[in-house]
C-alpha cells in the first residue's frame, strides 16, 4: 500500500508516491509542464536515456534483465524504434519506472529517474523540482524529529546493539583478490559481497526460514553504508573500472564507515 503526497513545482502539482520499495514521482504529472507535444516515450527512446537507465537498473534491481536490455539499447536512438514504459518494464523486469493503470495511474519514476527526467521539462524545472522535493522531506523529518532522512524501511527497523561482540559481527571482514576474482551477475551481490561478505543467494541459503531479504535484516549503521556505496558504486562504474577493483574499493570503504557509525554517539540517540 502507498502514501501519496502533492508538491508544486512551478504552478505544476505533482505527485509524489511512497510506498515500501522507495518513493516515486509522477511523471505524467511533470509533464504537464511542457510546452508543446512531446511524450514519455519520446524520453524513453532517447538513447541516452535508455543507458542511465541500464546502469540505475544495474546498480538498484538484482533481477534485471540484462539480455532484453542489450536488445533495446542496441535500437535506441533508431527512427524506427519505440518502447513503452509498459513494455520497458515487461521486458527488462526494470523496477525504476512504473505503469499505473485507473484514476490515480500514470506513470511513475524512482525520485533519482524522475529528477533526470526534469531536466527534458527545463534546467529551471529541474532545480525547483528538487528543491520541492526537498522541502516536502525537510518538513517530514521535522515532524519526525529526526537529524536527517531515514530511507525506505529504516523507519521500521528495531535494532539494538547489545555487546561489543555483536558490533564486531556488523563489520565485514576485508575481502581478499579470491573473492573479487569472482564474477557476479548483478551489481546488487557486489554491493552484498562489500557489505555483508555474502551473496543474496548465499543468505537465502544459510537461512531458509527467514522473511524477506540480506538487506531487510541489515542493521541502520549497514543500511546506511549500504546507500553511500550505492552511489559511490555508481561513479565507479561510469568510469569504466573492472568489477573485481569496484569489489575491493567498496568492501575497504564499508569497513572503514561501519566503524566510524558504531562508535557515533549521535546514532546511537537516534534508536
Amino acid at each position: 500500500m502507498s502514501k501519496k503526497k502533492t508538491i508544486v513545482v512551478k504552478g505544476t502539482e505533482i505527485a509524489v508516491s511512497i510506498t515500501k520499495e522507495g518513493e516515486y514521482i509522477s511523471l505524467t504529472d511533470m509533464l504537464k509542464a511542457k510546452d508543446g507535444d512531446f511524450f514519455i516515450s519520446d524520453w524513453l527512446r532517447n538513447r541516452n536515456t535508455v543507458e542511465f537507465l541500464g546502469i540505475w537498473e544495474t546498480v538498484n534491481n538484482p533481477d534485471f534483465n540484462y539480455g532484453e536490455y542489450a536488445i533495446i539499447r542496441s535500437q535506441a536512438g533508431l527512427n524506427s524504434y519505440k518502447i513503452s514504459v509498459k513494455e520497458w518494464q515487461e521486458k527488462t523486469a526494470a523496477i525504476g519506472l512504473k505503469a499505473r493503470a485507473g484514476r490515480y495511474g500514470g506513470t511513475f519514476a524512482h525520485i533519482d529517474i524522475a529528477f533526470e527526467f526534469g531536466m527534458w521539462i527545463s534546467a529551471e524545472f529541474k532545480v525547483y523540482l528538487i528543491q520541492e522535493y526537498k522541502r516536502l522531506k525537510t518538513e517530514e523529518n521535522e515532524r519526525l524529529k529526526l537529524d536527517w532522512n531515514l530511507q525506505r524501511t529504516l523507519t521500521k527497523i528495531n535494532y539494538h546493539i547489545h555487546t561489543d561482540a555483536i558490533k564486531e559481527k556488523l563489520i565485514p571482514k576485508e575481502l581478499g583478490r579470491k573473492e573479487a576474482a569472482l564474477i557476479y551477475a548483478s551489481e546488487a551481490d557486489v554491493l552484498n559481497m562489500a557489505l555483508f561478505g555474502k551473496t543474496a543467494a548465499c543468505w537465502r541459503n544459510e537461512n531458509p526460514g527467514a522473511s524477506g531479504n540480506i538487506r531487510d535484516h541489515a542493521s541502520l549503521e549497514q543500511l546506511v553504508v549500504l546507500t553511500n556505496l550505492e552511489s559511490l558504486n555508481a561513479i565507479l562504474i561510469q568510469q569504466g573500472q573492472p568489477q573485481s577493483e569496484r569489489l575491493l574499493e567498496l568492501n575497504k570503504i564499508a569497513i572503514q564507515q561501519l566503524k566510524t557509525l558504531l562508535q557515533n554517539k549521535a546514532l546511537k540517540k537516534l534508536k
